[in-house]
């Protein structure tokens, strides 16, 4: 398929369209701004386990040659340490589930947490296409392929 992919969306959550969703927070945003779905606030101590948000949605890609990749935003990851807990969360085409989002609170302990607010933006939601290569097992396991693979993980220096 080429082109711009038809995405779906089916919303769980009806205070999403008051909240501005779906929208992208501007003209050249990768990324589709995520809301809390939450009833009331929530509190991210330092280091404590992440917490699932509801994102309010279910995102219906079905198309295998795209996915989804739940990303932090920026300015609350740096400036917050709001970051997700599995890094980055992808949306296969075929996972039709409602979207949460990983929330972690990266911070040391001992130190304040991050108030989530119901509504608030807290991620992103990327869609890029997806590349499946063919694989070919390669006969004599003993080689490394290269020079530099020789060397092993961070091998090429700074």
């Amino acid at each position: 398929m080429s082109g711009q992919p038809e995405i779906g969306i089916r919303l769980l959550d009806p205070r999403l369209p008051g909240w501005g969703f779906p929208r992208w927070g501007s003209a050249g945003s990768a990324g589709l701004d995520l809301h809390a779905c939450l009833d009331a606030p929530m509190l991210l101590e330092p280091q404590a386990a992440p917490a699932l948000v509801p994102a309010g949605f279910c995102v219906l890609i079905r198309d295998p040659d795209w996915c989804g990749l739940v990303l932090p935003r920026s300015g609350r990851g740096h400036r917050d340490g709001l970051v997700m807990g599995n890094g980055t969360g992808v949306i296969d085409a075929d996972y039709e589930g409602p979207l949460l989002i990983s929330a972690w609170n990266r911070n040391p302990a001992p130190g304040p947490g991050i108030r989530i607010e119901p509504g608030e933006r807290i991620a992103q939601l990327v869609f890029t296409r997806v590349t499946r290569p063919r694989l070919v097992i390669e006969d004599d396991p003993g080689t490394v392929g290269s020079a530099r693979g020789a060397g092993g993980f961070g091998s090429s220096g700074r």
